[in-house]
């Protein structure tokens, strides 16, 4: 029986709201890039700035397949709209931020309240729509992040100059009030619930436990922890128990935090994997190829902006175009073109040198974009097919959180890398770096560019630094390619639908 909800009115309102609400949250970290030199400079807190991303990504990640185990056991609408207003309240907070300390705190609010939403909005688009409809509708969700990327940073920084940083959080009230007006009024969900099932308290505390635990150790291994001290270890420990205790937890529970059992099912294990290495190898590229842009080609920042908005480009039009046409393409397929994509645009990647030009890293980065597009909103529909409508939140929240994980490890994993492989490159060459350079070094591979760092490089060693660089970042461009490649085999093994 087809809804009363997919009245096209209707259904529209209930679009355009929740990717109003995607569009908040996906454009937060965005703006505040440009914002934070303000925000340091009026509240002070250097020593906090990476916690203003740590703390938002954290609380994310958690709150992903939370609310997702929520939406198939309660009011889908009740938790979206609870999702929206905490993201607001937290954003209302973060701008009367008085201290990077309270700032910080509200970042870890408007995470959950993120978390939430990146949950939901699938769910609900995918509750709205029709299933021959099902993919077109969720494609306008890879626009969002397109669009998002394209004019998050020119945003912030438009609201510093003119107005205040405090409106980079103030902003989203009347953007999200919308939203939170069209789901209240227009969303009227009809799945079955599990209402009468006991949640899993004792899982939810687990997996929260193994997430923090894992995610902290990506992000600050090497910065804020050594790796090799005891802290870190102890952490590690912890993580481990964690999930061990988790896993053992859910294979006894009548209603699972995380269902085990899907993953029996080769193609909602397989989307997950495939998502996870195809973010592992974009987000990677997003992070570091800037650098090597712009510390190795010598691209200027706007330059380094228009290759890297290639990305996004690709992205959302690689989905766009594969959500009208994935019907006939067929999922397995399209996949397999996806992956095609990527590993050809990874592999062009590895040709770059000190001579290679824009128009190269734009197609290069393109393809990869395409192909990104069209493998992460098939393999959603794929996760989604893998398992009956009463269970939908929860595959779809995990697939997002597959995702998130993928990008966060490819992240942390390269960064180490280049670091590591920059710092011995340089005392190979008879270099040595001043403490402070590598401090800043360890702390974010960005500060590469900032006006501090490059007034204490040594006079001479620029040209030095330059091929150290394009050596560092290409060894995360092979790591990138070899897992473009895992991705490509392991699409080969999903079954055919």
């Amino acid at each position: 029986m087809v809804p009363t909800q997919r009245d096209s009115a209707r259904r529209t309102w209930i679009i355009w709201a929740s990717l109003l609400a995607l569009f908040l949250g996906a454009l937060d970290a965005l703006v505040m890039t440009a914002a934070m030199p303000t925000i340091i400079a009026e509240l002070g807190g250097l020593h906090l700035y990476a916690w203003t991303y740590t703390s938002y990504f954290l609380a994310r990640a958690v709150a992903l397949p939370i609310f997702g185990k929520l939406s198939d056991m309660y009011s889908t609408r009740g938790l979206f709209l609870f999702a929206i207003g905490l993201f607001l309240a937290a954003s209302i907070a973060a701008g009367c931020s008085p201290s990077m300390e309270f700032l910080v705190v509200t970042r870890v609010l408007q995470g959950i309240g993120g978390g939430g939403i990146f949950a939901l909005v699938y769910v609900v688009l995918t509750d709205v729509s029709a299933p021959e409809q099902r993919a077109r509708t969720i494609s306008f969700a890879s626009l969002v992040w397109g669009v998002s990327s394209l004019i998050g940073p020119t945003l912030g920084g438009f609201i510093v100059t003119w107005f205040s940083w405090r409106w980079i959080f103030f902003i989203n009230i009347p953007l999200g009030l919308f939203s939170f007006y069209g789901i209240a009024v227009y969303f009227r969900e009809f799945r079955d619930k599990a209402a009468g099932k006991k949640l899993d308290l004792l899982g939810a505390l687990l997996l929260s436990g193994f997430i923090l635990g894992l995610l902290f150790l990506i992000m600050t291994g090497g910065r804020e922890l050594q790796v090799f001290s005891l802290p870190y270890f102890l952490l590690g420990i912890v993580t481990l128990i964690s999930g061990i205790w988790f896993y053992k937890v859910e294979m006894r529970t009548q209603n699972p935090m995380l269902n085990l059992s899907y993953f029996k099912d080769p193609s909602y294990a397989l989307g997950n994997v495939l998502v996870f290495f195809s973010s592992f190898a974009i987000f990677s590229l997003f992070a570091y190829a800037p650098i090597l842009l712009q510390g190795a080609l010598s691209q200027t920042p706007m330059q380094v902006g228009y290759a890297m908005l290639s990305l996004s480009l690709g992205w959302s039009i690689g989905a766009f175009v594969i959500g009208r046409n994935v019907i006939w393409v067929g999922y397995k397929k399209a996949i397999l073109l996806g992956a095609v994509l990527v590993v050809v645009g990874t592999g062009l990647t590895l040709g770059f040198s000190r001579t290679t030009g824009l128009g190269e890293c734009f197609i290069a980065f393109l393809i990869v974009g395409l192909g990104m597009g069209f493998v992460s909103l098939t393999t959603l529909l794929v996760v989604q097919d893998s398992v009956e409508s009463a269970n939908l939140g929860v595959a779809t929240s995990f697939h997002q959180f597959s995702r998130t994980m993928g990008g966060t490890i490819g992240v942390g994993l390269c960064g180490g890398i280049v670091t590591d492989r920059l710092i011995s490159e340089l005392t190979a060459a008879g270099q040595k770096l001043p403490a402070e350079l590598i401090r800043m070094l360890k702390e974010s591979m960005a500060n590469l560019f900032q006006q501090e760092f490059q007034a204490m490089v040594p006079d001479g060693m620029q040209p030095m630094l330059q091929n150290a660089v394009l050596t560092s970042v290409y060894l995360a461009l092979v790591i990138v390619f070899v897992v473009s490649l895992l991705n490509l085999g392991l699409s080969l093994l999903l079954p055919k639908k």
